[in-house]
């Protein structure tokens, strides 16, 4: 019984929180999953590096493209590492036409979410946090756990200084020279000379 008093004192003198997400809520999903300094990865491309949660799938990556998929949607993540690198904040205005549109301010990091109902009666999530993007077209069921799983992914994106200077510097882009392993670079007509028999 003492033991178990014990254990019951410990846990509730430790500090430790819960925070429940309401996933009807698309304002809560956000505000509280992106206001985490999460140092979660999985994932590492051209200079960053961030998190896939659990559900999703890496499909493809072209260039700083990413493709995801999760319960029949394709995720479309772009990052912006010139953006980034030369800290250039893209302005967003509300837009009052839009099922949900707002701007976010977490952490110090910019971005916003806009939701638009399509013709097809689906709806596209545009995404836009810390220099990266995700695009989704999806039903109307789906929109929450979507923007769980892009909140995720979007506040863990990290990115690497050193590597992306060196992506964008221009000497290191212009010094590239085309190399064919496959072809001799240089002729030569004796490499194995066999002397003949003497007696």
């Amino acid at each position: 019984m003492k033991k178990i008093l014990l254990l019951c004192c410990l846990l509730l003198l430790s500090g430790c929180s819960i925070v429940r997400i309401d996933t009807n809520d698309v304002d809560n999903i956000v505000s509280v999953v992106l206001s985490k300094n999460n140092n979660l990865y999985n994932q590492i491309g051209k200079g960053y590096k961030y998190y896939i949660p659990r559900g999703v799938s890496y499909i493809d990556t072209n260039e700083y493209n990413d493709v995801l998929y999760s319960d029949g949607n394709y995720y479309y993540l772009y990052i912006d590492i010139v953006s980034y690198y030369y800290n250039v904040v893209k302005e967003y205005q509300e837009n009052k036409d839009a099922y949900y549109s707002k701007i976010i301010d977490i952490n110090g990091k910019k971005g916003y979410l806009e939701i638009n109902k399509q013709p097809n009666n689906r709806y596209f999530i545009e995404f836009m946090y810390n220099y990266s993007k995700i695009e989704v077209e999806a039903d109307y069921e789906d929109i929450n756990n979507i923007i769980l799983n892009t909140s995720y992914i979007l506040s863990t994106v990290k990115f690497n200084d050193k590597v992306i200077k060196v992506i964008l510097d221009e000497q290191f882009l212009v010094s590239e020279e085309k190399y064919d392993i496959f072809t001799s670079k240089k002729e030569t007509d004796d490499f194995l000379k066999l002397e003949p028999e003497s007696d």
